[in-house]
């Protein structure tokens, strides 16, 4: 038997908590139990939740010493290090070989404590760029949905911690065994893409007078053949200093601007609409459902169908004589009428 310990925290994330303790703590019929699963504090007893209730914990943090995987469900506030006990005990269940697993937030306690260091690690796309400034020698991906690093693991958001719990069980039980459980779950077994497709799109930020104009009549123009010279005729200046100004107020060139605004009105189309790729690329200004799959996987880390399937805003009925319930949209089908 696997043993798992949540080390919990006032005021605790029920969430996050509850990804592992529904991956690894529940016994399902048929299935053989591989795990147990057990929660700890640092100061046992009514430990405070974020849900408007306490919860009793009744074991200190010698439980992490008898655990092959610890897992940290969430740590707020992130700014906040794990005290010197916490820092001791979280290192000393890592070198005697125990599994280290975050969920969400929990990897800034990892990061406090120096699991991290010198290792990939996700969290949050929200909390990215903080945990990346936070802890400089910690490799940040903020796009995937977990990182498996052996030893040390993180996922992103907390729904993305039931994604990272069940592929440590496909890792230690078998695909078969983790399908199970899934299944029981009404969870796929893996999930496509990375977490920018759930970010909310970009946004300009300090913008001044000179060029919030140029944004707004760009992005009523998405459609149109736009390029950075037509931009930088539209503004009055050349190229190069248009350039500079959109690297300064934003953090990026007028292309990359551009291709964003494009990519996030493909989204709302996506969400929004049943036309056909074709018209949605035409829509945007990417001219083409091919052209509109390949920026939209390099940018989101998932297809325009896959996306539209889990975003769609009012799910509706094909067409009779169309399109067959369960196919995608992305995905030609031959020998229909």
């Amino acid at each position: 038997m696997h043993r798992v310990v949540a080390l919990v925290r006032p005021a605790q994330s029920t969430f996050e908590l509850g990804c592992a303790a529904e991956v690894f703590g529940t016994r399902r019929p048929g299935l053989p139990p591989r795990y147990t699963f057990g929660v700890c504090a640092e100061r046992p007893g009514p430990i405070t939740t974020r849900a408007g209730y306490a919860m009793l914990v009744t074991e200190g943090l010698a439980a992490l010493e008898r655990a092959d995987t610890v897992v940290v469900p969430g740590w707020l506030p992130v700014q906040e290090p794990p005290s010197p006990a916490l820092v001791q005990a979280l290192r000393r269940a890592h070198e005697r070989g125990a599994r280290v697993v975050a969920i969400c937030t929990g990897a800034f306690a990892l990061a406090h404590a120096g699991l991290l260091d010198g290792r990939r690690a996700t969290t949050h796309w929200q909390r990215a760029d903080e945990l990346a400034a936070r802890f400089p020698d910690v490799d940040v991906d903020a796009d995937v949905l977990y990182v498996d690093d052996g030893d040390v693991a993180t996922s992103a958001g907390a729904g993305a911690g039931i994604d990272l719990c069940l592929h440590l069980v496909r890792a230690d039980q078998g695909a078969g065994y983790a399908a199970h459980v899934a299944r029981s779950m009404v969870m796929p077994p893996h999930r496509e893409g990375g977490q920018l497709q759930y970010s909310a799109p970009p946004r300009a930020g300090q913008i001044d007078g000179s060029l919030a104009p140029l944004l707004e009549w760009a992005a009523a123009r998405l459609g149109e053949p736009l390029s950075v010279e037509d931009l930088a005729a539209r503004a009055g200046v050349s190229a190069r200093t248009l350039a500079r100004r959109f690297t300064d107020q934003l953090g990026v060139g007028p292309g990359q601007w551009l291709l964003a605004q494009r990519i996030a009105a493909a989204q709302e189309l996506l969400e929004s609409s049943d036309l056909p790729l074709d018209a949605v690329a035409q829509r945007v200004g990417l001219s083409s459902a091919t052209n509109l799959r390949r920026r939209f996987l390099r940018a989101l880390g998932t297809t325009p169908g896959a996306y539209r399937r889990t975003f769609r805003a009012e799910p509706q009925a094909p067409p009779r004589g169309g399109r067959g319930i369960g196919i995608p949209d992305d995905v030609p089908v031959r020998g229909l009428p």
